[in-house]
């Protein structure tokens, strides 16, 4: 059974199913998981705006889903899916591209 926060929110983890980097975190209401798995697209629910968020909707790099998995407690999802283009809306294929200052690190 998933553990819905307090805001009726869950963390997503969503991952490449290809090539495994991690390409975003993100947070799931019932809906937009509800959404997700019948559509086959990847929903979210935005906490800045209060709405739900079709990935892909207004930039057409949409997720497409390949598997839902739930951790051990229940309490956070990992999605994986097959993008199609940019995941991060600076146009960086993955949310986490940026290291700490002063911290060096590869970017892709």
């Amino acid at each position: 059974m998933l553990k819905f926060d307090e805001k009726g929110l869950i963390p997503v983890i969503v991952q490449d199913a290809d090539s495994g980097e991690v390409l975003t975190l993100a947070y799931m209401s019932e809906e937009s998981l509800r959404r997700t798995l019948e559509s086959g697209q990847v929903w979210f629910w935005s906490r800045s705006r209060q709405e739900l968020w079709h990935k892909g909707a207004t930039s057409g790099n949409f997720l497409d889903l390949v598997a839902v998995l739930q951790d051990c407690d229940g309490d956070a999802l990992l999605v994986k899916v097959h993008p199609r283009g940019p995941t991060c809306h600076t146009g960086e294929r993955s949310c986490f591209f940026q290291t700490l200052e002063g911290e060096e690190g590869p970017r892709h």
